[in-house]
């Protein structure tokens, strides 16, 4: 009798859902992740944001297959009860499989070499133009390049966040400060942290930190009821400042991206002199060091200030690019409210992204995240592979008569604005119905 296995409910296990007190599901065990947690290397917020939850799919697409063995120290002894696997879910494990077989996820190509080497190019360009030059134009141009280098330096610090870019996990984790930190002003650990909380809560409004953007924008009028922001702790406040911004979202969507950069420095600097636990905190406030001592050389180094201001401006607007391309990503793409599913992974995925359509020969610009629902649900899997996937996860989407959108740059940005002006006449009606009101 004591070989008997011992079961939970679904209901019992959502129970296991608080600060102390995490458990999961993966392939109908139940496990104990509550001291777990504090040391997991993908950070807390994935495991509190699936807690109570059967989460297999999720385990599957964020973990190497090395990663299995560790489960058993975890394990509660329970099994979960009417445990059961849906097609879609069957299907997409079984590509999992495949792909590991065929050492997908091993395979990186030389796209890291060709991109490292671009980079430098691009920043010794950049750094001669202004050292070398007193040519307005010259100048200029380098910026140009300055930012251009910046969204090819973000693209390896995602990868290196997604997997082993490098030989070690080391030097990996030296490729992370050097192309985040020391290069680009922005925390890899600040990076790691909504970043993760994105890919399992992926367009959730009150879990995706990342369609978070009150009071300057809101993708959805469900903001206007000001939610409880899981990922920040705190209420999104709707107030009368947010209802006059979002009133006009659809005009100071494009201007806000020329200068979101600064955002980005700002979160950074919130989060490593927070009392949050940091990874690295040291190494990665030094990387930041770096940044602020070489970036303000650079611009001092230019003849006067008004030089100095449009040099800084022309390299944040060519790196908007790349903010604008994340937004298309998924501000347009279905929302929804409340905590992420693990049982409808592949589901939640499909309807929360965006493809961006484009040439073979334009990938480098991208990034390879323009095959935004193949790096949703393969994120370990090199860039240099998800186009080959597409076709696959199409059929399979097809299959099982769930969406796959793929839009055009320019169809992106139509979508995106038409969302945003959606918003904004809604948010407009409220704002002169408190004007109205109050006189």
């Amino acid at each position: 009798m004591s070989d008997e296995k011992k079961y939970i409910t679904a209901e019992e296990l959502k129970k296991h859902n608080k600060q102390d007190d995490l458990w999961i599901s993966i392939q109908g065990k139940v496990y104990n992740v509550t001291d777990w947690v504090k040391e997991h290397p993908g950070g807390d917020i994935p495991i509190r944001s699936l807690a109570g939850q059967e989460a297999t799919d999720a385990f599957i697409a964020f973990h190497p297959g090395t990663a299995w063995k560790y489960l058993d120290k975890f394990f509660t002894g329970y099994y979960l009860q009417d445990y059961q696997v849906s097609e879609v879910s069957k299907d997409y494990r079984k590509l999992c499989s495949e792909f590991a077989k065929a050492g997908m996820f091993e395979k990186k190509g030389h796209g890291v070499i060709y991109s490292l080497c671009f980079v430098t190019l691009l920043l010794t360009m950049s750094f001669s133009g202004v050292l070398l030059s007193n040519n307005f134009w010259i100048h200029m141009f380098s910026g140009a390049l300055l930012g251009l280098s910046w969204m090819q330096i973000s693209y390896l610090g995602h990868d290196s966040g997604h997997y082993l870019i490098m030989t070690t996990r080391g030097f990996n984790k030296l490729a992370q400060i050097l192309t985040g930190n020391c290069l680009t002003g922005i925390s890899i650990a600040w990076w790691k942290w909504t970043h993760n909380a994105h890919h399992v809560a992926c367009n959730s409004l009150d879990h995706d930190p990342d369609l978070q953007h009150l009071p300057v924008f809101a993708v959805s009028s469900t903001f206007f009821k000001s939610l409880n922001s899981y990922f920040y702790g705190r209420e999104l406040t709707f107030d009368s400042a947010a209802k006059f911004f979002v009133s006009y979202q659809h005009f100071t969507y494009y201007p806000i991206m020329c200068v979101a950069r600064v955002n980005l420095f700002v979160q950074t600097l919130l989060l490593l002199f927070s009392k949050r636990k940091v990874p690295d905190r040291g190494l990665n406030i030094l990387g930041i060091l770096v940044f602020w001592t070489w970036f303000p050389l650079l611009v001092s180094t230019l003849p006067n200030w008004t030089e100095r201001v449009l040099f800084v401006l022309i390299s944040f607007c060519v790196t908007s690019l790349q903010h604008i391309q994340f937004t298309l990503n998924h501000f347009a793409a279905d929302v929804y409210v409340g905590q992420p599913e693990g049982n409808d992974w592949f589901e939640k995925q499909t309807s929360g992204t965006i493809d961006i359509a484009c040439s073979s020969w334009m990938d480098w610009f991208y990034g390879g995240l323009q095959f935004q629902l193949e790096h949703h649900l393969f994120p370990r899997l090199p860039r240099c592979h998800l186009r080959k996937v597409s076709p696959i996860v199409q059929d399979l989407c097809k299959k099982h008569k769930l969406p796959y959108r793929s839009l055009s740059f320019y169809e992106a940005n139509v979508w995106t604005i038409r969302t945003l002006k959606t918003a904004a006449m809604q948010a407009r009606g409220l704002l002169w119905e408190a004007v109205n009101t109050h006189g």
